[in-house]
């Protein structure tokens, strides 16, 4: 157990805790410190992972598209999610070249500190948000040949 909330609370049972009282449905996978959930956003929908490195005092929370990238779409995706990153102040876009999976992931370090429910509830929220928000651009790019330049300014105008 970590010592961050007087001894006997890790960062998996805050999270657990966060994700109770927000109403999320939500199941661990056994034997890792990770809880898995679905999300549906005004764009589509999407796995989210809450892993809690308790060792290292961290948690981070991702959300990932359903499919891969096709390995020829794989280029204009990486530009399209530079582009996206650039700017962002909380989390980012990453795409594992190996495979094309897109995920967004937000994250916290509190080693030294409390992790709050407040803390958890921004950095979950805002992953959320930053992935349905971006979720058309990527679409465009991969399924109606929209420029990776021209569908960020479609995403944030």
């Amino acid at each position: 157990m970590s010592p961050l909330f007087g001894g006997s609370r890790s960062i998996l049972d805050r999270t657990t805790e966060f994700f109770t009282q927000e109403g999320w449905r939500f199941e661990p996978i056994e034997g890792k410190p990770i809880i898995r959930m679905g999300f549906k956003g005004d764009n589509g929908s999407w796995m989210c992972f809450a892993q809690a490195k308790e060792d290292s005092h961290q948690l981070l929370f991702y959300s990932i598209m359903e499919s891969n990238v096709a390995e020829k779409k794989r280029h204009e995706i990486a530009e399209f999610i530079t582009r996206a990153n650039y700017g962002l102040q909380i989390g980012n876009f990453e795409m594992d070249f190996s495979d094309g999976e897109i995920r967004y992931k937000t994250s916290i370090d509190v080693e030294g500190g409390e992790l709050t429910l407040k803390m958890i509830r921004t950095m979950v929220y805002v992953n959320i948000l930053m992935m349905d928000r971006y979720l058309p651009g990527i679409m465009s790019v991969l399924h109606a040949g929209t420029s990776p330049a021209a569908a960020i300014e479609q995403v944030e105008k």
